[in-house]
């Protein structure tokens, strides 16, 4: 054969193979996606796992062993997290701001679905639950601490005008939290406890209980006496600030203390006012409140307090009216920054709705 015909037949063998192995590969590419799974599915799996994990709070807090003593750490118990349905997940995500609607998701006894660990909601005027999830479990509580300490402050007496000044003792080594009230700031006692109440700053809190007669332990003895003698059984303080995880209390005592909270008329001012201008140290500055609700005219607030450190998660109590009804709100340990004010709205919505069919189903009474 000429060189010129092998040379034709070389080039036409090329072109006669290439769609064989175009073919072969698009045969492999099939049978990734419909065949077998991937061998990318795996490592997949294992990071939404890891992620579902990281998720769920654990049951125990190492921090409250450390931080509080021995004896203390015992008496705390973490509640376990209740993982919601699939199909309710979407309902629990709270929202990206306070104002914004949530949906009522309810559960198969009717009841609502919340995204906060542990809760109790109870009328204090005659003494019925109306809601409760793990009421009884000894929790941290945070700044929710902060209503104990301004009865310990109203209780002793002492002059409201008095000026109080941030000191070293009054920086937080413990969580290492900041503050703008710098070293130095004097305030009245009288504005150091609104602060403490309506913005929850520890710097507050903290020159409180120095400033109390025979100092920081002893306000903290008159502290847990005070709960004593209000019956909370379940309840232990170790600091004015609540930063010191071994501040535990249970929903159901922290449903009486905001009801005893609510006899002080400066409680009732300071924890549901919205802002306050002071002087730092020549400057006015401005402080507002933790709780978005009592900015809303759909809301009626008498008490308010929230709360938060990484062993206790996101927390609110307030008593607040509805249906012409006092309520007490206990949410402890709800994850995500909006999720507790999320929950008070959906025990509201639920209470409407109780309310609204009660008053459906009720007798028609006939005169004469």
């Amino acid at each position: 054969m000429k060189p010129r015909s092998l040379l034709a037949a070389a080039v036409l063998g090329l072109f006669m193979l290439q769609p064989v192995s175009n073919l072969a590969e698009a045969s492999t590419s099939n049978a990734t996606k419909v065949g077998a799974k991937p061998a990318a599915k795996k490592p997949v799996a294992k990071t939404t796992a890891k992620k579902k994990k990281a998720a769920v709070k654990p049951t125990t807090r190492k921090a409250v062993a450390k931080s509080g003593s021995k004896s203390a750490a015992k008496n705390v118990q973490r509640v376990a997290v209740r993982m919601a349905p699939a199909a309710a997940t979407t309902a629990l995500i709270a929202p990206d701001t306070e104002a914004a609607d949530v949906p009522l998701a309810l559960d198969a006894n009717g009841l609502p679905e919340l995204g906060s660990s542990a809760f109790y909601i109870v009328n204090p005027a005659n003494g019925e639950v109306l809601l409760e999830r793990n009421a009884s479990a000894v929790v941290p509580i945070a700044s929710i601490t902060k209503l104990m300490t301004a009865m310990v402050v109203l209780d002793a007496g002492q002059s409201l005008s008095e000026p109080l000044t941030i000191s070293s003792g009054d920086i937080d080594t413990l969580k290492g939290t900041s503050s703008r009230l710098a070293l130095g700031t004097t305030l009245t006692r009288e504005e150091m406890l609104h602060l403490a109440l309506m913005s929850s700053e520890n710097r507050a809190a903290s020159a409180l209980a120095r400033y109390y007669p025979g100092g920081e332990q002893a306000f903290i003895e008159a502290m847990n006496v005070k709960a004593r003698l209000l019956g909370l059984w379940n309840t232990r303080f170790h600091d004015s600030t609540g930063l010191n995880p071994a501040n535990v209390s249970s929903p159901r005592d922290l449903a009486k203390m905001v009801s005893a909270s609510a006899s002080y008329p400066l409680i009732r001012e300071f924890s549901t006012s919205q802002e306050r201008y002071v002087d730092v140290r020549g400057r006015m500055t401005r402080f507002g409140n933790t709780n978005g609700l009592v900015k809303s005219p759909e809301w009626s607030i008498s008490v308010s307090k929230t709360g938060y450190i990484s062993e206790a998660g996101r927390c609110l109590v307030m008593q607040t009216w509805l249906q012409q009804q006092p309520v007490v709100m206990v949410l402890m340990d709800s994850s995500g920054r909006y999720t507790r004010t999320a929950d008070a709205k959906r025990v509201r919505k639920w209470l409407e709705q109780v309310a609204a069919h009660r008053m459906a189903a009720a007798p028609i009474r006939r005169e004469g």
